[in-house]
């Protein structure tokens, strides 16, 4: 009998375990562990590792303040950012605009704890997902940031070139530059 009560509470347990896994991956229930989440980390890797699964995980701890006025939050994100990169195989994901949108929020991360470090994001996240228009915008709104004009000229005039798509972001983003707006992108144009 103590056999079979152990049986049933093992299989209890599994099948606990398999309900949270999955309300984790679907984004509906935040992880018991809200600091470190790391069992949400590990499932993530080890089941899935996909980067719609990485990037509403990550979007879901950015919600728990504001990483501009939070350096613990900021270290964290960037933490977790750093991890989903290092996890998600660029040749792999690289048509994917998840992955895409995980590597320019890292990247603007960056910016504000280390500009130099962002610029090197932006520029991996350009070479990896050229296809995506808001890559090159992300990128050239923290050239502007920084006061390099041209450089942020440059980078919008390439991804026409390389027909980065929407099409139509990246002429509302030249002619925003052209007009002298310091955002080459309204949130509602985002």
């Amino acid at each position: 009998i103590a056999s079979i009560m152990n049986r049933v509470r093992d299989l209890k347990n599994k099948y606990r375990n398999e309900d949270n896994i999955t309300d984790e991956l679907n984004c509906t229930k935040i992880s018991a562990d809200t600091t470190d989440n790391s069992g949400t980390v590990n499932q993530i890797m080890m089941t899935t590792n996909n980067p719609e699964d990485w990037l509403c995980f990550l979007l879901r701890l950015e919600k728990k303040g504001i990483p501009q006025m939070d350096v613990s939050l900021l270290n964290r994100l960037i933490g977790r950012y750093s991890q989903a990169v290092t996890a998600l195989p660029a040749e792999k994901h690289s048509q994917d605009e998840s992955y895409a949108r995980i590597l320019v929020r890292f990247a603007e991360l960056k910016a504000i704890q280390d500009p130099e470090e962002a610029r090197d994001q932006f520029h991996l996240a350009r070479l990896n997902c050229k296809k995506f228009a808001f890559v090159h915008v992300a990128f050239a709104q923290f050239e502007l940031s920084q006061g390099n004009v041209k450089k942020c000229k440059q980078l919008l005039q390439k991804a026409v070139e390389c027909s980065a798509v929407p099409l139509e972001m990246l002429e509302t983003a030249l002619q925003n530059f052209h007009s002298q707006k310091k955002q080459l992108l309204s949130d509602e144009e985002k």
